[in-house]
């Protein structure tokens, strides 16, 4: 029998300290509440054992989006088509996938109707591509995921540079999403004045308010006839779904440039933030200020909450929810 003597007691010493530290990272990793994981065309959001969302990231994509979106309870809130095929569910607008942010004109270019199967409009589609995964963290309360993003024109020329990051909470009754997003202008970029865009959510059947949904504003304004078009710092969705009463609420940051927004939201399911669909939105085509024009090197920062509620909107409280939100640096 053969023993191999290390050369220094230390050596023994030092492999039982990695080895223990190794099982203290496993440890928390295998403790976190908020679990990433990066796959080549997604990155998978878990949230207290359960998968929450996924961050789809592929090459192959007119932009990244997250799909699905779940209650704490596990319900799914956002529609699958067209990632996913549901019976009953409704097939329009394939551009509507999951959760997004992008807009409809820049520069002339569409980066809102850009599937591949669409035209777009103006001058023809644009693309937002993920060209970096920065960093990502998990955590006990929160993890995070940071990426760089490409805004590309249909010549190929790059327009914009986006900066996200997505923080995402563990709590056993909310599902929480805090977004950072910062674009940054490569070439002159103008948004043009269209409701098409920006910040984005396709509801689920059930949510739509022919089946159970309300929308209310933060003036206690309800349904599409009086809050599509309308400024409110927060718009809260709310119905019935599998018998259990959820809400979603997007909530507008008091730095986001001309908050409160303006929100384009449809009674079919469609849930966005938009600053830039003036004339649309106040039915006035000489009205200005819809447009905003970022030159070279000059940014924009957008940041939005999303909170997947139980109950409706009154028992939740969305302008608690709201003022809590406006502190947050």
């Amino acid at each position: 029998m053969c023993f191999i003597v290390p050369d220094r007691p230390g050596m023994i010493y030092l492999a039982l300290m990695k080895l223990f530290f190794a099982s203290l990272a496993l440890a928390a990793a295998c403790a976190a509440q908020v679990k990433l994981t990066q796959a080549s065309d997604r990155i998978r959001i878990e949230i207290d054992g359960k998968h929450f969302s996924d961050y789809m990231i592929s090459a192959s994509l007119a932009k990244p989006f997250l799909h699905p979106l779940r209650t704490a309870s596990g319900v799914q809130i956002t529609r699958s088509f067209p990632m996913d095929l549901v019976e009953g569910e409704k097939r329009d607008h394939p551009h509507h996938r999951g959760l997004w942010f992008s807009h409809g004109d820049v520069n002339g270019y569409d980066f809102w109707a850009n599937e591949t199967s669409q035209k777009g409009v103006g001058k023809g589609r644009g693309e937002i591509k993920v060209v970096k995964v920065r960093d990502l963290k998990n955590g006990k309360k929160s993890g995070s995921l940071s990426t760089l993003q490409d805004w590309i024109d249909a010549t190929g020329k790059k327009l914009l540079t986006e900066s996200r990051t997505m923080t995402f909470y563990s709590d056993p009754a909310l599902r929480t999403i805090d977004f950072d997003i910062t674009l940054t202008a490569v070439e002159e970029s103008v948004f043009g004045d269209t409701k098409e865009g920006v910040f984005a959510i396709r509801l689920i059947r059930a949510l739509e308010e022919d089946s159970s949904g309300l929308m209310t504003n933060a003036n206690g304004a309800e349904n599409e006839k009086n809050v599509w078009g309308k400024r409110s710092p927060w718009v809260d969705y709310a119905g019935t779904l599998n018998g259990e009463k959820i809400g979603v609420l997007i909530l507008d940051h008091p730095s986001n440039p001309r908050h409160p927004t303006y929100w384009h939201s449809r009674a079919y399911g469609l849930f966005a933030s938009n600053i830039f669909g003036v004339k649309d939105f106040t039915r006035d085509k000489s009205a200005t200020g819809g447009s905003l024009t970022l030159k070279p090197g000059e940014s924009a920062r957008f940041r939005f909450r999303v909170i997947i509620h139980p109950g409706d909107t009154k028992s939740f409280d969305p302008a608690a929810a709201f003022q809590k939100f406006s502190l947050f640096k």
